[in-house]
């Protein structure tokens, strides 16, 4: 038979329809252009919104205040006033017969409202207010704001200390001078120099409250320096308001008060120069009396053999401390780094040591690189307050 039927399977068939396949180019295709134009349609819907639903006034960005109206950080501190412990209290002192000084409180309203940051430090200041003033450690002047003891007892001398180990190793303190007279190096010199190492400041420098308070928030401890009558003035004149040996004693003693209510927040005096006056018991008695009623103490930079002023301070029970060494006379860092190493072996031998040295570029260089193997060689870097002869604290 010549049908299919009787045909082995799967042989002799003819030709089939063609398979049909679907079309997934196009099908993609077409999901592509919907999703295109449903996303461009929600687009403009929600632009339409946007624009009816955003107020001008809450639209409106506000400008930031201008950087020259910024207070710094450290200054502000929330709207915190700094006060002693005792400053909600009445404080009586009572000399005795055998003159004992006897301390009564007695409850007292604080002045003011809010919170407060109570100062419970005795020795260094909150890190969050280094840079802050206490005022109950300033009285005003006609020369500005002067340092005084608190009602409490507490000194500048005391509050704005940089603390140390208390470890009776080896100590150096390292004091650089002239900060203010140079903006550049003054800048340089604080973000160079470890925060171990103290600033002093110039009476006659520029924008000294500022660099104060760069300083103060680096970590360091800070000096003032007044300029003193030299041998070969006025020759060699150090600046205005010098103290001088020929000016009655309250003209000096003003003289001071101006350099003094430069800045804030340092813990003594330096000399600049005064080799004459620093000989000169009747003019210095009455300087360094001011300065130690005031809490502060009194650093000699050493560079007058003719001195007079640890006899005196000792005397007025002054705190006072006395410069071992000029660091920078020679000014190359080899010779520089050759005399922070004799600094060193006089600390070894006396237990502690000073040296002094001016802000120039040399100077720092080299009192970084030695101050950073120090550590290793079991030197203790402080600030000049740690090492002053105090008689409150013998």
């Amino acid at each position: 038979m010549g049908t299919d039927l009787h045909a082995p399977l799967g042989q002799n068939r003819g030709p089939g329809r063609p398979r049909r396949t679907l079309p997934f180019g196009r099908i993609l295709g077409g999901f592509c252009l919907i999703a295109i134009a449903g996303f461009s349609l929600y687009s403009a819907l929600m632009r339409d919104d946007l624009k009816k639903t955003q107020p001008i006034e809450t639209a409106k960005k506000e400008e930031p205040a201008p950087a020259a109206e910024a207070k710094p950080a450290a200054d502000n501190q929330g709207g915190l006033t700094q006060v002693d412990p005792q400053s909600g209290a009445n404080t009586t002192r009572i000399v005795t017969g055998d003159g004992s000084v006897v301390t009564m409180f007695s409850p007292n309203n604080r002045d003011g409202s809010g919170p407060v940051l109570i100062n419970a430090n005795q020795v260094g200041q909150d890190p969050r207010m280094a840079a802050t003033p206490n005022d109950s450690l300033l009285e005003d002047s006609p020369f500005g704001r002067l340092p005084i003891i608190s009602p409490s007892g507490l000194r500048p001398m005391d509050q704005y200390a940089r603390p140390w180990s208390g470890a009776r190793g080896t100590r150096v303190a390292i004091v650089v001078s002239g900060l203010g007279l140079s903006q550049t190096g003054t800048q340089r010199a604080i973000e160079k120099l470890p925060e171990e190492i103290t600033l002093a400041f110039a009476a006659s420098g520029n924008s000294l409250q500022r660099w104060m308070q760069e300083a103060r928030r680096g970590g360091h401890e800070i000096l003032i320096q007044v300029p003193f009558e030299p041998f070969d003035y006025p020759g060699n004149n150090p600046g205005p308001d010098t103290l001088l040996t020929s000016l009655p004693a309250a003209k000096n003693v003003e003289n001071l008060h101006k350099a003094m209510g430069k800045i804030t927040n340092y813990t003594g005096v330096m000399n600049y120069l005064g080799g004459r006056f620093l000989a000169n018991p009747g003019a210095l008695e009455p300087v360094l009396r001011d300065i130690g009623k005031r809490g502060l103490l009194f650093l000699d930079d050493g560079s007058s053999a003719q001195s007079k002023s640890g006899m005196l301070a000792r005397t007025l029970d002054v705190p006072h401390a006395f410069a071992d060494i000029q660091l920078d006379g020679e000014l190359q860092q080899d010779a520089i780094l050759k005399k922070l190493d004799e600094l060193e072996r006089i600390a070894r031998r006396n237990g502690s040591a000073i040296g002094v040295a001016s802000a120039f570029d040399e100077s720092v260089d080299a009192i970084s690189k030695w101050s950073e193997e120090a550590a290793m060689r079991g030197i203790e870097i402080v600030a000049v307050s740690a090492l002053a002869e105090d008689p409150k604290h013998p």
